[in-house]
Order: structure tokens, then sequence, then C-alpha cells
């Protein structure tokens, strides 16, 4: 089994939110990062990620290194971070090899006794099953490729049985409860997907969860309808949720619709906050960021939201906004479509260094997670960049 290394794309504002706080590898295509989906089709550990210098302190539990580009020997297969695999498995032979999908080139398998350089880097042609994501935005597309076979592959493990008094609407055998806590009055609706709830995952009496869904572990369902979603671990989540992606360690504790829409670690919706999802006209959305256009081509888009934002009660936010990392959102009630990193309200004033890591480390703790020295460096690192 080759080891695995992957690629950042290129700095980019269609990106953003994300880029400033985290690598690509690191965002969710369906259930699984990008760099597990990777994992799975090589059958090998990520050895590190090529990124830009300030995520070279990034921390988290279970993500590689990251490192500046340089020479990589082989046995290795070198993937495009922006490249989210569906998870059959590639046949590599001896020789050199470009990973190819629908004409792009996605990686390359590099054997023993070759160093990868740069990406030019020769061999034959290997196709490869998945999705060339060319932003940000392009998460909403992959999980309404992907949920449906990922929570699909659930179905064969040995599953916990159904609580007495929940409703199940659909083949009970597409429930698929793994070590979670589900109160009675839980409405199982599975005739698009199955219902998937991890380890430690809690359900409150009263919500009703419509598959394809996932729910990752420690995760808290608190209430209302949650569909066509993916909840990344140790969230709690309420209210009208359809096709979105919760990273992970994220709060939506209380009413207010979330619609196709991407949410980053620790951010924290307050009460009420609401997106929109589609445009009055129907038509393509297209994004605003910090001055550039991007056209998503998609009809229906909400917001995407970056690590450790935070939206005030009753904060209405436009289709197709975007918040960057660490903003806090209050003041309007309708946000503008573009919110600046660490932007302070609608004051147009900026979010000190000081005040942001105090925040976390107040916020951090409540998930159960130290803040360390290396985390305090790279939340420095990440201000330095988002506010440069």
């Amino acid at each position: 089994m080759p080891d695995l290394v992957l690629i950042e794309p290129a700095a980019s504002p269609d990106w953003l939110p994300f880029a400033h706080s985290r690598p690509t590898s690191e965002l969710r295509a369906g259930i699984w990062l990008i760099r597990e989906r990777w994992e799975a089709i090589v059958g090998g550990e990520t050895r590190h990620l090529i990124g830009p210098s300030h995520l070279h302190g990034f921390v988290e539990d279970g993500v590689p290194p990251v490192r500046a580009a340089g020479p990589v020997e082989g046995p290795v297969v070198v993937g495009r971070s922006a490249f989210a695999p569906s998870g059959t498995p590639v046949e590599l032979g001896n020789d050199p090899a470009r990973l190819m999908n629908e004409g792009s080139v996605v990686g390359w398998w590099v054997p023993s006794g070759h160093t990868w350089e740069h990406e030019d880097f020769a061999g034959d042609e290997v196709e490869v099953d998945g999705l060339l994501l060319h932003g940000a935005f392009d998460l909403i597309h992959a999980l309404e490729l992907l949920l449906q076979p990922d929570t699909a592959d659930f179905v064969r493990e040995m599953a916990d049985p159904i609580p007495d008094g929940c409703i199940v609407i659909g083949d009970p055998h597409e429930v698929v409860i793994l070590g979670a806590a589900v109160e009675p009055g839980v409405i199982f609706d599975v005739r698009e997907g199955p219902v998937v709830l991890e380890q430690h995952a809690y359900v409150n009496s009263g919500s009703r969860l419509e598959g394809p869904l996932y729910v990752g572990p420690a995760s808290q369902i608190v209430g209302g309808r949650v569909a066509w979603s993916v909840v990344g671990p140790h969230c709690k989540v309420r209210g009208e949720v359809a096709h979105s992606v919760f990273l992970g360690f994220a709060n939506k504790g209380h009413d207010g619709f979330l619609g196709h829409s991407v949410i980053g670690r620790w951010a924290n919706l307050g009460a009420g906050t609401t997106t929109s999802n589609l445009k009055n006209t129907y038509g393509p959305i297209r994004l605003e960021i910090a001055g550039q256009r991007i056209e998503t081509g998609r009809q229906f888009l909400g917001s995407l939201v970056g690590d450790h934002a935070k939206t005030a009660i009753g904060t209405m936010l436009p289709t197709g906004t975007v918040v960057g990392v660490g903003a806090n959102v209050f003041g309007a009630p309708r946000a503008p479509k573009y919110v600046p990193p660490f932007a302070w309200g609608d004051t147009g004033d900026v979010m000190n260094q000081e005040g942001f890591i105090r925040i976390a480390e107040r916020v951090l703790p409540r998930r159960h997670v130290t803040v360390t020295d290396d985390i305090r460096a790279m939340l420095d690192a990440i201000y330095r960049a988002a506010t440069s």
C-alpha cells in the first residue's frame, strides 16, 4: 500500500472562506473528508500535505503535517486536494502514471525509485472515478452526488435496534444506529436513502430525520427536520436543515432554516439565523468575495460559513453569502453577501488578534478540546494570513 501526499489548490477566492483556516483536504465531500476519500482508493495513509505557509502549523486530530512543496520520493501517490474520489480503488501498475478524471490530471503514481518534483511528471494515463471541485461551493455538488452511496455503504453494518416509540417511513434496515442514543418519538424517513447515526450521537424526541443523512460521533440533533445532510462530529443541530454540510464542532442549537450550506468548524449560528438558498428569479447564483465575482452555475446555494464565525440572533443570510473565518455577524438583520474575515458586526471594525484567541480559549473546551500552545500558534497564523 503506497503512501499518499496531497497538494492544496493554488490560492484563490474560490476556496474561501475555508482556505484561510484549513487545508482543502480537510473539507467534507459527502460523508468523508477529501483526504479520507483519497486514502480509501489508494489503501494507504497520508504522509503529508503540500500547502501554503500559514497552514504549516495546522494542528487537528488525525491530520498529517502541512509542508512546503518539494521533491517526493516513491512509492507514493501524489493527489490533488481539489479532487474528491468516489470510492472505487485505483489500479496502480509498476510504471509511473498520471491519474486522470475526464481529461484533467488529478494525481500521479510515483513508483519506488522515482521522484515527483513538479506537476509535469510523466506517465501512462489511469482513469479515476470522482468529482473535480472548482471551489468551496462545489462541496454542495459533492454532497448531492456522493451522500446516497456513502450512506448506503453503512447498511451492511451490524446496527442497533430501533428504539420503541420511533416511527420509520420506508425500510427499517436503512436506519443504521451505531451506538447512538435515540429518544422515543423520533421519525425516520428513509425513502430516499439511509439515516446513519454514529457512536455517542444523540437524537431528541420530536426530531424528523430524512435520508440520506449522516450524523457523526457525539453530535446531537435536538429537534426539527434534518434532511440530505452531513453532520460532522461534536455538533449540535436544531431546526430545518437540508442539503447542508457541518464540518464538525459547530453549533446550530436553535430554530432557523439552513439550506445548501457549508458550516465550518467552531462556527455558531445564533437563534433564528436563516439562510436563503434560492434567488427570487430562480437564476444561477453568483458569489461576491473580496470584490471578485464567482459564477457557481448553481440554482440552489445558501451560505459558506468559515471556521470560528458567529451570527447573532435573527440574522438573515442572503443567497450565496460567504462569511469569513472568525467573523462576528451582528447589527443589521440582513448580512452583506460577503463578510470579511474577523469582521466585527457591521461597524467596519476588525476583531483584534488577542480577542479572537481569547474567545477560542473559551469555546474549544466546551467540546472538550484543550487549547495548547500549538493551537494558539495555529490560530495566530490563521489570523495574520486572513487579515494581511
